[in-house]
């Protein structure tokens, strides 16, 4: 059941890699003229798609903006990934957009509780909406990413199948308090409620690696009686996987994190990691420049009442880690 789920859902994700293929770069992705129009009244739309940062899961959701952009007339977008991952560079970017009138944003806060008065003054001059991090409190118009509640449920089920006996865990995060964080643990807890695994306590590590894998190796000395580890944040993986080779104690600790770093997936092909919670940027991407040229052109019926768009994550094991290899990394353009 898991794997026919896994492969319905991935195929949802990926079946439009070939549609298009767009350049490779950082600033504007093509302008097409292919399957449809951004809206019935005929005007063209600029739009932009703004990220938190430089990095591999962004490329996948690069690929989807192109799919859109390739699927509709009159729209032109532009992809902007800040370098530094800082607030005030992602707000200079957003700001040089709004300047030479871009119409749409879709954009993934840096700082969502920090940035909240902002972005109400940039949707005052464009359509603005979240993808992948939310700024549930601003007048984005919707967000549209990972329900991270649904995401920790998913991950606590992974732990109690990792553990059909039980035992004790414990769990690992760069910031408690960020949003993602919060809300994946607060899902984890509820799905690990009333079972025979307990949560001894959350580490953080300030979003330092070295911090994190020595976080790991620490609990490993601390309670040798631990059976399993859970990440939270796409780096704890790696870090875990890491000390827990160090310790020996591969297989016998279980690992279960999120995301698809190189080293994770092959944690999971090699059967060191249990298995890992994978959200799709690829969607992001493709739903956020499909809906923003519908609400631009007029039609406003594709916002839900919730103002919320939850695309599913994806869990994957050792069965089906290698296909998944090969597709994420024909997204990264690695093959």
């Amino acid at each position: 059941m898991i794997k026919t789920t896994f492969y319905s859902l991935l195929s949802i994700f990926l079946v439009c890699l070939f549609v298009s293929c767009g350049a490779p770069g950082n600033q504007n992705v093509s302008n097409a003229s292919a399957n449809g129009n951004a809206s019935s009244t005929g005007k063209s739309f600029k739009l932009a798609f703004v990220t938190n940062n430089a990095s591999d899961y962004w490329t996948i959701a690069r690929k989807g903006v192109e799919k859109a952009d390739a699927e509709l007339n009159e729209v032109t977008v532009e992809f902007k990934m800040p370098g530094s991952g800082a607030a005030d560079e992602q707000k200079r970017i957003v700001d040089d957009l709004v300047s030479v009138g871009v119409n749409g944003i879709a954009i993934s806060p840096v700082d969502p509780d920090n940035q909240t008065q902002w972005i109400n003054d940039t949707a005052k001059k464009a359509l603005v909406i979240t993808q992948d991090s939310d700024a549930p409190s601003s007048d984005r118009a919707l967000y549209i990413g990972t329900d991270n509640v649904a995401a920790g449920r998913q991950a606590g089920e992974l732990v109690k199948e990792a553990l059909p006996n039980g035992g004790k865990i414990m769990v690992f995060v760069g910031k408690s308090d960020a949003r993602n964080a919060a809300e994946r643990y607060q899902g984890l807890k509820e799905a690990l409620n009333g079972s025979s695994v307990e949560i001894i306590d959350i580490r953080t590590d300030d979003t330092d690696r070295a911090r994190a894998k020595t976080n790991s190796a620490d609990t490993l000395v601390k309670y040798p009686e631990i059976a399993a580890m859970v990440g939270l944040w796409s780096y704890n993986g790696p870090a875990i996987l890491n000390a827990v080779k160090d310790a020996n104690k591969v297989g016998q600790v279980k690992i279960i994190c999120f995301d698809e770093e190189d080293e994770t997936l092959a944690g999971v092909k090699d059967g060191a990691i249990f298995a890992t919670v994978v959200q799709q940027p690829f969607e992001f991407g493709y739903q956020s420049v499909k809906l923003m040229a519908k609400i631009l052109g007029g039609d406003k019926s594709a916002i839900p009442a919730n103002k919320q768009i939850n695309v599913p994550t994806l869990v994957i094991k050792k069965d089906s880690v290698e296909e998944f290899q090969k597709k994420i990394s024909q997204l990264r353009g690695r093959g």
